[in-house]
């Protein structure tokens, strides 16, 4: 397969990196290669680390980082924008609605089976309404690009979604090591995203709380994989970092430790998984979360972020509905298409994924990071036939996708540039409205010809720059999308599932 390059187009450079390749052309080798040790130095002393696991112990490592910057148009962003806006919305209102009159069910748009068997779906969640109506306050969509003018939606990240800290720290790396290059392109900012984050997380407060909520962010501890991300945000927030065993619920509120007593929270940004929240509605033998932070939910007197059981939405079957989800819930046809996706649960599918091994990528439907996936054409022969086994004893548990080719942007390696896979994962917040910080966590391959991207499979990062239209941006830009902000009162404006439009045909549903 060919893949599209994002610098190189034919014999000339396409338009977005035209700035960036004639500096770059003017570079002696030996900088580069200094600069990326720079780089890495700046990342070792900042401690940004990564946990890896399925060893026989975790180890932290450094996340791999390349120098060279992905860019997007501002035309490019501004369409990217609008699609994971329309997306977002989309997926609070079908989160809405399963918990509630499962419209979406009752018009047999979504069958009631994949959901009510979903281990994602929570029955504690059934009839209940978070403050503002809100499930998914952060999401992260991974985007791939195939050509020109095709990005496709890889998954969705609506539980707890990471990056954005290497996001955030990409970018302040990029502008110690080459400040002439932010003069010479005008690049949207991003820095901003932990004061939007806040702003996003307080305006979803619980009703009756003073206009002065008090947010912390609730981790696992040093142990989890994200445990840099966790204390970083809280960070730059200016909000408490806590764990469960700092909380506790007095008088009716949840409450956390203080050298003055216990303080009451009014939003927690969450980053534990559901099962482990409340060990008196989940998993009793939790140690993580809160007893009876549950009860508290369900009283309206704090807002969890994301909601549990937003799971349902990450899962990968329920992707494969994504348009018709969309067109359900908007009326619209879906902005950004979806990965052809095929369901094994269904025989006649599994039989035709079990004879195309060796050409399609069959991930678990709850699967992240790269683990429980087969990349057919890169596996052997004996991996196919252990995985063909997984499959025949589990296919609710997987689904299967064409091999694409995707995207590639140069990387600096040993031997000079080349080019690698990449994908994206934009982030949304959604509090006051909605914003999209313009830009995201470029994910890239650094292995030659892998299409795993993730840093856990040996996958490494990179700056992501949209830029401004105009002069020293793109000339051609229809518009700059520095982020969608719809001003608006607490309750975002998703759409009602009571009244959706009516399902989609046939014919529709097909397109």
């Amino acid at each position: 397969m060919t893949a599209f390059d994002e610098m190189m187009a034919g014999d000339g450079t396409r338009p977005p990196y035209a700035e960036f390749h004639r500096w770059l052309s003017g570079q002696p080798d030996d900088l580069l290669v200094t600069k990326s040790s720079d780089a890495e130095e700046v990342f070792r002393r900042t401690g940004i680390t990564f946990a890896v696991y399925g060893e026989e112990q975790a180890t932290e490592r450094l996340i791999p980082f390349d120098i060279l910057p992905r860019i997007l148009s501002a035309a490019e962003w501004a369409r990217l924008a609008a699609g994971i806006e329309q997306r977002v919305r989309a997926i609070n209102s079908f989160l809405h609605d399963i918990y509630h009159r499962q419209e979406i069910i009752r018009a047999g748009i979504v069958p009631l089976d994949l959901i009510a068997t979903n281990d994602a779906f929570l029955p504690q969640m059934i009839g209940l309404t978070p403050p503002g109506g809100i499930y998914t306050h952060i999401v992260g969509t991974d985007i791939v690009r195939t050509a020109e003018n095709e990005f496709q939606v890889l998954e969705d990240n609506c539980r707890t979604p990471s990056g954005v800290s290497y996001m955030l720290e990409n970018r302040e790396t990029m502008m110690q090591l080459f400040p002439e290059l932010f003069i010479q392109n005008r690049v949207e900012p991003i820095e901003d995203y932990p004061k939007h984050l806040r702003r996003s997380l307080a305006a979803a407060r619980p009703q009756r709380t003073t206009d002065h909520p008090t947010v912390a962010v609730l981790t696992p501890g040093v142990n989890n994989s994200a445990y840099y991300e966790h204390a970083f945000l809280a960070d730059q927030m200016g909000v408490q970092l806590v764990e469960g065993r700092d909380l506790r619920v007095v008088d009716g509120h949840v409450a956390m430790r203080t050298i003055e007593g216990y303080r009451r929270i009014d939003v927690l940004y969450r980053r534990i998984d559901d099962d482990y929240l409340d060990p008196l509605s989940f998993r009793p033998d939790s140690v993580l979360g809160v007893p009876g932070i549950m009860d508290v939910y369900r009283a309206g007197k704090i807002t969890i972020a994301n909601a549990p059981g937003t799971g349902v939405a990450d899962d990968k079957a329920v992707y494969s509905y994504m348009p018709d989800i969309i067109r359900f819930y908007t009326g619209d046809a879906p902005i950004l298409s979806n990965i052809p996706t095929m369901r094994c649960s269904e025989p006649d599918t599994l039989a035709h994924v079990l004879d195309r091994l060796d050409e399609l990528v069959v991930k678990e439907v709850h699967g992240s990071g790269g683990y429980g996936m087969l990349v057919g054409p890169a596996a052997s022969s004996a991996e196919r036939a252990a995985f063909a086994e997984k499959l025949k004893a589990r296919p609710a548990n997987y689904i299967a996708q064409p091999t694409l080719a995707l995207s590639t942007c140069p990387v600096l390696t040993k031997a000079g540039l080349a080019p690698r896979h990449v994908d994206l994962r934009p982030f949304a917040l959604v509090g006051d409205g909605i914003r999209i910080v313009p830009g995201g966590l470029t994910r890239v391959a650094l292995k030659p010809g892998s299409l795993v991207v993730n840093s856990s499979q040996g996958g490494g990062t990179k700056d992501t720059w949209v830029l401004r239209d105009g002069p020293g941006g793109t000339a051609t830009a229809a518009a700059s999308a520095p982020g969608i902000r719809f001003p608006a009162p607490q309750q975002p404006d998703f759409p009602d599932p009571a009244a959706a439009p009516a399902p989609p045909s046939q014919t529709e549903a097909g397109q």
